[in-house]
Formats: structure tokens, sequence, C-alpha cells
């Protein structure tokens, strides 16, 4: 199977409603490409799984004003005010989790475990609702797992075989969405033939990728930069 697809190819691969773990981390880590193709589609409905929803004209937040998104289920949307204004308005969705919680629960999305139980937020108003277990004579929170349909996660280097390689702090929670998702797209800055990557350098298997895009940014600084 040939992984090295066009960006214009994607937007086969979703469906109106599909639920979509998006990695990065601010915009650090984030597979911009895609994004910007897939707010170009007409596919609407989504359920986003993310640290936040990009920054303003950046990553997530164009698919948020295209209105693509009717749920967010991340850790820090507070820096996307008009995301905030939208959930007070009725017409936005949001699942807050701390990000602990939110690694965690993705984590055991792709392990294949049904969730866990956790002492953080225990007492707060992102308990409610949850199923509590006394262990030990402390209380927890039950936190189910998250798992997606599609993952598109950005890796700094590919070989054609999909094994990928993360720059420092851009790795964030792009590994553990690579084994979450039903089907994983990776963004990459970089393509390699098989057998130029040391394999102790290799942190997400080709096995976990279905498919490879060649990413249209390039950073200078803390920018990211259209080629």
């Amino acid at each position: 199977m040939n992984k090295m697809i066009s960006v214009r190819e994607i937007n086969s691969l979703f469906k109106d409603g599909d639920q979509i773990l998006v990695g990065g981390f601010g915009i650090s880590g984030t597979p911009l490409t895609v994004l910007d193709e897939l707010s170009t589609s007409e596919h609407k409905g989504f359920t986003i799984i993310s640290n936040n929803l990009g920054d303003h004209g950046q990553g997530l937040h164009k698919l948020f004003i295209a209105g693509q998104i009717v749920k967010a289920i991340g850790s820090f949307f507070s820096i996307n005010r008009e995301a905030v204004m939208a959930w007070s308005r009725g017409e936005l969705e949001i699942d807050l989790l701390p990000q602990g919680t939110l690694a965690e629960a993705i984590r055991c999305g792709g392990a294949g475990i049904g969730g866990f139980y956790t002492k953080t937020a225990v007492g707060t108003e992102l308990a409610k609702g949850k199923e509590e277990k006394i262990i030990d004579g402390e209380k927890y929170i039950f936190e189910k797992a998250l798992k997606g349909d599609v993952a598109i996660i950005k890796a700094k280097v590919a070989d054609t075989l999909g094994n990928l390689t993360y720059h420092t702090t851009a790795r964030n929670f792009n590994p553990m969405m690579a084994t979450a998702g039903k089907i994983v797209i990776a963004e990459v800055d970089e393509i390699v033939e098989v057998g130029e990557l040391d394999p102790e350098t290799i942190v997400t298997p080709h096995a976990y990728v279905d498919y490879i895009i060649q990413s249209n940014y390039i950073k200078e600084g803390t920018d990211y930069l259209v080629k």
C-alpha cells in the first residue's frame, strides 16, 4: 500500500459527524496542512478531541470559523475567545478535561482500555454526573477512554512505510493519538526512504499510520509559514 497521498485526497477519508483526534499544543505539533484542506470541504458535524481549538486563523480555528465543529473535547479552549462565546450561546458543546486526564483517556483508547479512575477533578464541576468510587479510602471519578474515527497527527520525519519521528515538544499528544484512531493521517515535514531513520529514534511504528501527507508549512522562530 502506498501511504503517501496528496493533501487534496484527504477529504474522502472523512464523513459528517466524525469524531476526530487532532494533535498539537497551541500550534506546535499541529497538522496545519490537513486542517487547511479539511476546512475547505463541505463536511460538518465534527466532534474534535484536541488540547485546544487552534490559534486565530490557524489550525482548528479554521474549522470552527467554517461551522464544521459541533463539539470539542479538550483542556485549553479559553485561548479561543470565539469558542467560549459560542459555548455560552449554546452553539458549541464543550467537554472540559484536565490535561493529564485528556492524555490518559486517549492512551486508554489506543490501548483497548475502557477507561480509568482518577482523583483529578473530584469535587469540582468537572466531576458532575461521573461515576464515583472509593479506593483505599479516597474518592475517585471514572473517565471514559477516548478514540477517534480519524486521527490527524503531525511528525517531523516519516519513511515511506510510515515510521515516524518527532521534533522535541511538538511530539505532545501525537504519538498517543496515532494509536487511538481508526484511520491515521500523518502530516510530516520530511519523507525519507526505508532504512534512513535510526530505529532508536522511531516513536510511532508504521503499523499505526495509514496515510502520509507532506506539510506545506515551515517553522521560522515561533511562527509557521506556508512554503
